[in-house]
């Protein structure tokens, strides 16, 4: 047991590396939590900083829940009691919740979803592939990034469910991830009720065509 807490731990700690507040020291200093939205996650650092900018946060951000759920799992520790799934599950989330909650920025991070992809491509990539193809219809239809980012997120436990069974880890990996990325998304929420949710109106297919 002391094994996978070490690892947790350890996907705790990397999923606290920040990719944009790491990549905006790198750019003399800039911190988007005083930007935009002030979301220290790639929507937000795409919106005030540009793709480059956004790209770098990407990368480090999936990364970085691919390492947690991919690499960790299997370091030489000692061995860990637990499934290997669940030892894998279990560090995807935590590098989540580091992401959310840094420890290394006074726990004020981004909201979870580019990490959440990291460990996904580790657990189960063939889960990308509904979860995508919804998180660009909703984008498409609605111009609600946060909007797409829940549906999608909601559609991991659905297909895991269905393929792998409501026992298994990855089942149990997306539905605690998916209320998570609804509790890292209230504000989104909020709004959205309120009808002032911001609309990413590039990526509207049909208010192009009008």
């Amino acid at each position: 047991m002391l094994a996978l807490i070490i690892r947790i731990i350890l996907a705790y700690l990397l999923g606290s590396l920040i990719g944009s507040l790491i990549v905006g020291r790198l750019y003399g200093g800039v911190d988007i939590r005083k930007l935009g939205s002030g979301n220290a996650g790639s929507t937000n650092a795409l919106r005030t900083r540009g793709k480059l900018f956004a790209l770098w946060v990407m990368i480090i951000d999936v990364g970085k829940g691919v390492v947690a759920a991919g690499v960790l799992p299997h370091l030489f520790l000692f061995q860990a009691p637990v499934d290997a799934g669940w030892t894998a599950a279990l560090c995807g989330a935590a590098a989540v919740v580091g992401h959310v909650f840094p420890v290394f920025f006074r726990f004020r991070g981004g909201k979870g979803v580019a990490t959440f992809l990291g460990a996904l491509l580790v657990l189960a990539p063939w889960a990308l592939i509904p979860a995508l193809l919804l998180w660009t219809l909703v984008l498409i239809f609605t111009g609600y990034v946060g909007l797409s980012s829940i549906l999608a997120a909601w559609s991991v436990p659905v297909s895991a469910g269905i393929t792998t069974g409501f026992s298994a880890p990855l089942f149990w990996f997306g539905l605690a991830m998916a209320l998570f990325i609804v509790y890292t998304h209230r504000g989104n929420i909020h709004r959205l009720v309120a009808g002032s949710e911001h609309q990413f109106k590039r990526a509207m297919l049909l208010r192009r065509r009008q």
